[in-house]
């Protein structure tokens, strides 16, 4: 096939016609403008980004173009994957309909918006999004607000912050009732919740589900809750390596209990066994932490009031602790006595 018939497919052809034609379909609540998530079965997932020109599989390190979705997809070669997509031409999928309020002007930078929004108040729709819809108790609120990390984005919407190493916004979390993104013209690499020198630190993939681990933790002080904002980017995957190279850290993998949350968690399974961090796996007892939040018996969404909870009692299953390969428990004075006295007992 001619370079100049490889382009023309590629235009014609988007990779949605390809995802569309195999019986894929929109997640709309899990997806955004420049991200939509198409879903297959219980398991399977696709992320077709760049205007429909590309893709990439979150399960795994697949990606590409609409020539690689079909040989991916049909597990054949090029020249196959080829002629798939040219009978594709002239296909025209469906269009989700978004809820997202349409950008208009010229954006302002990243500091700037952040800046002209104000912080969640009490009685606000966004404030009303978090405590009554979504459960998050009214001092967990306060404190991601003392840390500014939290404002108000439209139409009810609330904007989380992605702070880098020098605790520098740039970027933000944007969720709302009916849809999901983040910042145009952000980046991403960490939501950060709690003591920044904590010498334990929680993975989750949503802000929210950081605010609802803390909750449900009763926010313990010895430890920062973090979010990687849905997705695992470069950035992200450096941040974390930083934080699990401090010596005595304590890693969690807290993502969700489902087949991305365990992908998620061997990935940072695989960070603490290279920098020799200790490590956990919290898994939530439904999907995520804040669906586990809701179900507590302290309260239902709507009252916007809540008591503060251990984890321990609101989930006692879920918090599975599985050591990293190699990693072994210092010996201190106390366990090295204990050993001494087992090995007295022996002989």
């Amino acid at each position: 096939m001619e370079q100049n018939d490889i382009e023309t497919l590629r235009e014609k052809v988007p990779c949605a016609a390809v995802l569309e034609h195999e019986g894929w379909k929109v997640d709309v609540k899990e997806s955004t403008a420049r991200a939509v998530k198409y879903r297959r079965g219980a398991g399977e997932i696709i992320i077709v980004i760049h205007g429909g020109r590309g893709w990439f599989d979150p399960l795994s390190d697949a990606k590409g173009d609409v020539f690689t979705l079909a040989g991916h997809l049909a597990g054949v070669a090029f020249p196959a994957a080829a002629e798939e997509v040219r009978r594709l031409v002239g296909y025209v999928p469906a269009t989700p309909s978004w809820s997202r309020p349409r950008r208009t002007g010229t954006p302002l930078s990243i500091t700037e918006r952040w800046r002209r929004r104000r912080p969640p108040a009490s009685g606000s729709r966004a404030w009303r999004y978090l405590a009554d819809e979504r459960a998050i108790p009214i001092s967990i609120l306060h404190a991601a607000i003392a840390q500014d990390r939290l404002r108000e984005g439209p139409s009810g919407s609330i904007w989380a912050a992605h702070v880098d190493g020098a605790g520098q916004l740039i970027g933000w979390e944007e969720r709302g009732p009916l849809w999901r993104g983040f910042s145009t013209g952000g980046a991403k690499e960490l939501f950060r919740l709690g003591n920044e020198a904590a010498l334990r630190f929680c993975v989750t993939e949503a802000a929210i589900d950081a605010m609802s681990l803390a909750a449900l933790e009763g926010m313990r002080t010895d430890t920062l809750y973090i979010s990687t904002g849905g997705g695992w980017s470069p950035a992200s995957d450096a941040a974390i390596k930083v934080i699990a190279a401090r010596p005595g850290i304590l890693m969690a993998a807290a993502t969700d209990n489902d087949r991305q949350g365990e992908m998620y968690a061997g990935r940072l399974r695989d960070i603490a066994s290279k920098t020799g961090c200790r490590y956990e796996r919290l898994r939530p007892s439904t999907q995520d932490w804040n669906s586990d939040l809701k179900r507590t018996g302290e309260g239902k969404p709507g009252n916007g009031k809540r008591k503060e909870s251990g984890i321990a009692a609101a989930c006692p299953a879920v918090a599975s602790r599985e050591a990293a390969p190699g990693w072994r428990r210092p010996l201190t004075r106390r366990t090295g006595e204990a050993a001494a006295r087992r090995g007295d007992e022996k002989a």
